[in-house]
């Protein structure tokens, strides 16, 4: 069984909670993304997500949802607690084209990466410096219902830890360098002014 209670603020979490006071418009504001803290239900994103069985209409009818909203979002990851749904379920597009993963293992880890920055969907605006592996293996059921087992490097593997992560009801906040959590004014967010970070 798993644990799906959820789990206290870290000190990180408190710190993002005042930093997120700063600005009271959000970039994307999409009522299908549940925002931490905020949106009712908001908890979903503090368990640990339920392991896919099979792959129902109802699960296909969710991948479909999840990219359009990735996409609209501008994101390019997006896990299921960050649309209301406790499964292990995530997709993501590192710049090869659309990919679904349900009951993700990271089995192997190796090296270091600091950049880029990372942000979340479910936390508008706010940036930090997320130390991940460099190269992972990762282990998971693809949306023919396949077990699949592959490399991901660099950006791909970031991703990946993140939307892993949100399975596991972690947030980047709670594993990010405290001093290097900041906000973006909305048009930073955006890719307006400066370089965005990469939101998941």
């Amino acid at each position: 069984m798993s644990d799906t209670t959820a789990k206290p603020k870290t000190a990180a979490s408190q710190q993002a909670d005042a930093l997120a006071d700063k600005y009271d418009s959000i970039t994307f504001d999409d009522s299908r993304v549940v925002k931490y803290g905020d949106t009712p239900g908001w908890e979903v994103l503090r368990k640990v997500a339920e392991p896919v069985t099979e792959i129902t209409p109802d699960i296909k009818a969710l991948i479909a949802e999840m990219q359009d909203i990735m996409y609209t979002a501008h994101g390019v990851g997006l896990a299921a607690p960050q649309v209301n749904r406790s499964v292990r379920l995530l997709v993501y597009d590192a710049g090869e084209g659309f990919r679904a993963l349900m009951n993700p293992e990271i089995i192997k880890k190796k090296g270091e990466q600091y950049e880029p920055e990372e942000g979340c969907l479910s936390i508008p605006g706010l940036r930090g410096v997320v130390r991940r592996a460099n190269e992972i293996v990762v282990k998971a059921m693809d949306a023919d219902g396949k077990l699949i087992q592959f490399k991901a490097r660099e950006f791909e593997a970031r991703i990946l830890l993140h939307e892993v992560d949100h399975l596991n009801g972690v947030l980047f906040i709670d594993l990010a360098d405290p001093d290097s959590l900041h906000m973006l004014t909305p048009a930073e967010d955006r890719g307006e002014v400066g370089n965005a970070a990469p939101k998941e």
